[in-house]
């Protein structure tokens, strides 16, 4: 069983939001889609859940599908337990089951002691936590979460991840979206998106390992195909050819998304 998007392309005013994009989503497995601001991210989310419109292509997804937006979708004059409350009443849960289903959400996102805190006055991790409480309080198959680390501290991010895994364990699909290359390890595959276009898909392994030619690392810049990171540069070689005056070495994933970068503008 899996759900998703295959050679899905959407548009907004004549411009291309995605372009072709395919990507399955398992139960029990995270799917995270990362890019920058612009990629196409937030539209790849929003049409699996339904609120977008392919042009073409196809999209699919279970009956029961939570979602999380960008801005977290908490109501800020609403206190936790309200927010929740009103997101069991908009789905008709019978009070017998959403009850305790909700004691365990503010429970498991450690939000106990800011029950009673309006949306309004929560710190960011905290809003972010509750809004994907919110979005998988009627038990769905499949979870959509845009940018939910997005401006959240690395305590927060973790303690976030955290209840992410545990949704997965409890045998949900789940789409992440990311503007953060660094959570793609967190996930089971990884979709990297520039403009609504595949950069690299997979496992990380598997991006990592198609990229072609070599990477280098070099004191200065070299060049078109250099880029600054941390206190040194990069050197992409397209052939692997050796680059006079640097040393090879093992890219990551973030090195695989500038290189699809550089490669599609290559004449």
């Amino acid at each position: 069983m899996s759900w998703g998007v295959d050679g899905v392309s959407v548009v907004f005013g004549g411009v291309a939001a995605l372009s072709e994009v395919s990507l399955d989503l398992h139960p029990g497995r995270i799917a995270i889609v990362v890019g920058g601001d612009g990629a196409g991210k937030t539209t790849l989310c929003r049409t699996i859940v339904g609120l977008e419109q392919a042009v073409s292509g196809e999209v699919s997804r279970p009956l029961r599908t939570g979602f999380q937006p960008e801005t977290s979708g908490v109501w800020g004059d609403l206190t936790v337990l309200e927010n929740l409350d009103f997101v069991a009443r908009g789905y008709g849960l019978d009070p017998a089951h959403s009850t305790p289903r909700i004691e365990e959400l503010i429970e498991a996102t450690e939000l106990v002691e800011a029950r009673d805190r309006l949306g309004r006055q929560l710190s960011g991790g905290m809003r972010q936590k509750l809004g994907v409480a919110m979005a998988v309080l009627s038990e769905p198959e499949l979870l959509v979460l845009d940018e939910p680390t997005t401006g959240l501290d690395p305590v927060s991010r973790l303690e976030l991840w955290s209840f992410i895994h545990l949704s997965a364990r409890e045998g949900r699909a789940l789409l992440v979206s990311t503007t953060y290359v660094d959570e793609a390890s967190r996930g089971d595959s990884v979709l990297a998106l520039d403009e609504g276009r595949v950069l690299a898909t997979g496992t990380v392994a598997d991006a990592i390992a198609a990229m072609p030619g070599k990477i280098y690392a070099s004191e200065r810049h070299m060049g078109q195909y250099s880029w600054h990171r941390g206190a040194n540069w990069r050197v992409w070689s397209p052939d692997g050819t050796p680059v006079s005056g640097t040393h090879e070495i093992a890219p990551d994933l973030a090195d695989v998304v500038t290189v699809a970068a550089l490669a599609r503008e290559q004449p």
